[in-house]
């Protein structure tokens, strides 16, 4: 499907792909493909330090991750404890040399439902409160290096009415907050689950995401398994002449190497990283 040469680089997930392996041993498998820019869930709940370890070790970059307990930032009585939890994650980051972090206007706790709000909110209370805490989180970030992409999440297989579900509200987020440090996260998944109109999103939104992750839908797996037309994404892409990061956030149907065989079938190859310099 791919006409041209591509210039994006693959970002790997260490939580969906190698699943029989420890967490740290998927590393080595990932520059064996030549991934050299990963990802990880749930920094608290994992040993960081020995993973950026490894991934330092192997030539590769940890390049983004996220808070499991961030707090609500929908609700104004968690905004204390999220600009705590913020606080800790900059910090972690800024000492193991992490680019990224994720925010989401909602905390998500490990059964799939979003955390209780202290209280009974509206729709317009709960996003004036999201619009005051992140940009309360963003002053927080403006005292660092790190950058946050703001993603929308799925309401199918999260429950309890996550508030920003679609690219278009992200996308609304990241305009208000209007900061150099934050971006948006365009999740095809996700998107297709919740908001559909994927082409349309890619191109309304161009410039304002440094992200797209692919999994397919229903099953969240490579390119090619289900129901969005990834030929057309790719092709959107390469006529917006997107270069940033691919997201492979999805779970191989098949082995790691043939996952990502279709996906250079769709997107090219891999652009790599340049470990002295980096992506601009």
């Amino acid at each position: 499907f791919c006409t041209s040469e591509g210039d994006m680089e693959f970002v790997g997930y260490l939580d969906f792909w190698f699943a029989d392996l420890p967490l740290v041993e998927r590393v080595a498998k990932f520059a064996e493909l030549g991934v050299r820019r990963l990802n990880v869930w749930l920094w608290r709940s994992i040993a960081i330090e020995e993973l950026v370890g490894e991934c330092q070790r192997r030539g590769v970059v940890l390049n983004d991750t996220f808070d499991e307990r961030g707090g609500s930032l929908v609700d104004a009585a968690d905004h204390p404890y999220c600009l705590d939890a913020w606080a800790e994650s900059l910090e972690m980051a800024g000492r193991l040399g992490i680019d990224t972090l994720y925010m989401f206007s909602d905390e998500v706790g490990p059964d799939g439902w979003i955390k209780r709000l202290s209280r009974d909110y509206t729709p317009e209370e709960k996003y004036a409160n999201l619009l005051d805490g992140a940009a309360k989180v963003m002053e927080l970030v403006g005292n660092t290096g790190i950058n946050v992409w703001f993603e929308a999440l799925n309401t199918v297989y999260i429950h309890g009415g996550v508030t920003v579900s679609t690219h278009a509200m992200a996308a609304d987020v990241v305009r208000r907050i209007d900061h150099p440090q934050l971006r948006m996260s365009f999740d095809c998944f996700h998107q297709q689950l919740t908001a559909g109109n994927l082409i349309a999103g890619l191109e309304e939104y161009a410039g304002l995401y440094g992200a797209v992750h692919i999994g397919d839908v229903p099953t969240r797996q490579e390119p090619g398994t289900g129901e969005i037309n990834f030929a057309n994404i790719a092709s959107k892409l390469r006529e917006l002449e997107y270069d940033g990061l691919l997201g492979l956030e999805f779970y191989p149907s098949t082995t790691e190497s043939e996952a990502l065989a279709e996906v250079e079938r769709y997107f090219g190859p891999n652009t790599g990283l340049d470990l002295a310099g980096g992506r601009p």
